[in-house]
Formats: structure tokens, sequence, C-alpha cells
């Protein structure tokens, strides 16, 4: 009898104790999210890419400093006025959602950019990885990381041979 109580017991402890929350996801709505925020920057639909936010989210391109939706989206258009095509592979995309400790919800997207500079033809291929924190469906913080350098050589050559045409046609 006292086996069979011990027994029992152990099965269960063992079951309790692996009965934990699932905390990590491959299919979410807020991964669905995710996905329609990248087509919808990709078809340069601001009004839905914005629609994703919480009015008070704060996002973090490369940096320690937050920005609001409105402003990253005048700083991406610019961006991206420098490229005749750009967007991200449909193949190879990488999504998952976990709730952390907290109980915060985070999706991280990881995947690799592509463009098609203006004036120069250069492509650039720019691998990107986003964080996004998601309260009640609506993203509240983003962090995204990704090497600008390569963006900011092209935009450079795109305004070098600029300014070499207009010189060229001043000449003529």
């Amino acid at each position: 009898m006292k086996k069979l109580f011990l027994l029992v017991l152990a099965l269960i402890l063992f079951i309790a104790c692996n009965n934990k929350p699932q905390r990590y996801f491959e299919e979410s709505a807020e991964i669905e999210t995710t996905k329609a925020g990248i087509k919808a920057y990709e078809a340069q639909d601001w009004d839905a890419w914005k629609a994703n936010f919480a009015d008070t989210a704060k996002i973090y391109h490369n940096t320690n400093k937050a920005s609001t939706p409105d402003e990253i989206m005048t700083s991406m258009k610019q961006m991206i006025s420098n490229f005749s095509s750009y967007g991200f592979n449909d193949k190879g995309a990488e999504y998952e959602m976990i709730i952390d400790k907290d109980g915060d919800t985070w999706v991280n997207y990881w995947n690799t950019w592509k463009g098609k500079a203006k004036v120069t033809d250069k492509e650039l291929i720019v691998p990107v990885h986003l964080t996004l924190q998601y309260v009640n469906g609506k993203i509240v913080k983003e962090y995204a990381y990704y090497d600008t350098s390569g963006i900011s050589a092209t935009i450079a050559e795109i305004e070098a041979a600029k300014m070499t045409e207009e010189m060229a046609s001043e000449q003529e």
C-alpha cells in the first residue's frame, strides 16, 4: 500500500511539473499581424502598416532612442525612395512568438531585405532582425537591427551619380 501511495504521489508530481503553459509559438494572431505589417511595408500601404501599432508605440531602429511610427514611416519613405524595387525574401523568413517570464508577448522576425538602387542599379542585400512587443493585438515596442552601412553607401553612390549627371548636363 505504501508503494502504491508513493507511486501515485510521484505520478501526480510528474504530471504537475509537466503542465507548464505554452510559451513558444510558430503560429499566432501576432505573427499574422507581423506578416501583414511586412506586406504593407513592401506595398507602401502606410495606413495599413501604421494600423498595427498602438498610439503610444515606441520604435527603436539600431538605436536606444525611441521614435514614433510616424517618424519611422517618414524615414522609411525617404530611404526607399532611392530604390526602384525592394522587399523581403518570401522564402527563408522566420517568425516566432514567445511569452516571456513576465507574461509579455514578443514576436521575433528574421529575414533578408533586398533592394535595387535607382540610378546605379546596384543590388543591396541586408539581413534584418525585428523584435516586436504586443499588447492587446497592437505593437507597443519594435526593435529593429540591421547593418545600415550598405544602405548609406548606396545612397551616397546615388547622390554622387546624380551630381555627375547634373554637371555633365550643365556643360552641354
